[in-house]
């Protein structure tokens, strides 16, 4: 409700008035850089392929506009600074999606953590694995490049890892394994197959910063992926989150226990006592912009980026800062850089 769809651009004039059509848009375009200089657009929203993002979002910056844009925000580095330097630069707003931070119960687990539910943190245990690996159809082919920044390191991974971090804590050391275990795929042409050098799992290590040591696997599999599931262990109790709503993380659920909580296994196992996790409720005022939204029960992945526009809604009108946004995609692509460089070194490197 806090936004009115001014314009539509896709890559050719019939699609582009196709969507407007569709999306109820005041305009449509199918040049992006004459859409972006418009008077009557204040944000614009870049949802489109990872290569494409850069041109994109700087021709938007250059004009003025606010801009939310999908993660990874570039396709390397050397991008993503550029476009993090040029929005603060002009003064606008500017917001990545990093959709997770969007989910209450994300919220409430990071809340949960720092208000002592666990007490000191000592543990951590983290996986995603989604399904599709072995066959894409040929207007996915483009990312079994690596250097198109689609790929499971800084895709899935950059998500995964944002979680972690904003929940319990940023890495102090890590160590990795970044691996393409198919290297070819299928592109559901008969006979064709495609050469791989994008990652498909990632494996680290390591130390957060309060000396919890962490796991994580990353993985883009065959069939039958798990979803993603974190666990969080500490001295005073375990708290565990999970979604099966690959790899966008709608609908989170969270249990934990606290203490010595503890329920007898029958069938002569009356003396193996193991903790029982009881499903937490997540407080209503987590849902950031109360009344705003469609009541969504469970939380699902369409409402987590409700929240986040949202939040920036609201950042534009009062001009103030929004997160999460192009300075924390930057944060994070050094990490995964890190992550990447670990691998290819074969050792353990210190975070700065």
């Amino acid at each position: 409700p806090d936004y009115e769809l001014t314009a539509v651009c896709t890559s050719r004039p019939d699609t582009a008035q196709e969507s407007k059509k569709a999306y109820g848009a005041g305009m449509a375009f199918h040049d992006f850089r004459e859409m972006v200089k418009h008077p009557d657009i204040d944000l614009v929203s870049v949802s489109v392929r990872v290569p494409w993002h850069y041109d994109m979002v700087i021709a938007a910056l250059e004009a003025g506009k606010h801009v939310f844009c999908e993660s990874p925000l570039g396709a390397n580095l050397a991008e993503t600074e550029e476009m993090a330097a040029l929005a603060r630069a002009k003064g606008v707003r500017h917001m990545v999606s990093l959709q997770a931070r969007g989910a209450p119960a994300v919220l409430h687990l990071r809340d949960l953590l720092a208000q002592g539910y666990v007490g000191e943190v000592l543990a951590c245990n983290m996986t995603m694995f989604y399904p599709g690996l072995l066959q894409r159809g040929r207007d996915m082919a483009w990312m079994a490049d690596r250097e198109m920044g689609a790929d499971t390191l800084a895709g899935v991974t950059c998500h995964v890892i944002d979680i972690l971090c904003y929940c319990v804590g940023e890495f102090q050391e890590l160590s990795a394994k970044v691996a393409t275990q198919v290297p070819e795929w299928e592109t559901r042409e008969a006979g064709k197959r495609v050469s791989v050098t994008a990652s498909d799992n990632v494996l680290i290590n390591g130390v957060l910063v309060g000396g919890a040591v962490v796991s994580a696997h990353i993985g883009n599999v065959p069939w039958h992926g798990t979803g993603w599931r974190m666990e969080v262990y500490g001295r005073e109790g375990t708290v565990v989150a999970s979604s099966q709503d690959w790899p966008q993380f709608g609908n989170i659920q969270l249990w934990g226990v606290r203490g010595n909580q503890k329920v007898v296994r029958p069938s002569g196992l009356e003396k193996l006592t193991v903790p029982e996790l009881e499903k937490l409720t997540v407080p209503d005022r987590l849902i950031q912009v109360p009344g705003k939204l469609p009541e969504r029960e469970p939380f699902d992945a369409a409402a987590l980026i409700g929240q986040l526009y949202l939040i920036l809604a609201k950042a534009i009108r009062e001009g103030s800062e929004v997160g999460p946004d192009f300075n924390l995609a930057v944060e994070r692509h050094l990490l995964l850089d890190m992550i990447q460089r670990s691998s290819d070194e074969g050792r353990k490197l210190e975070v700065h």
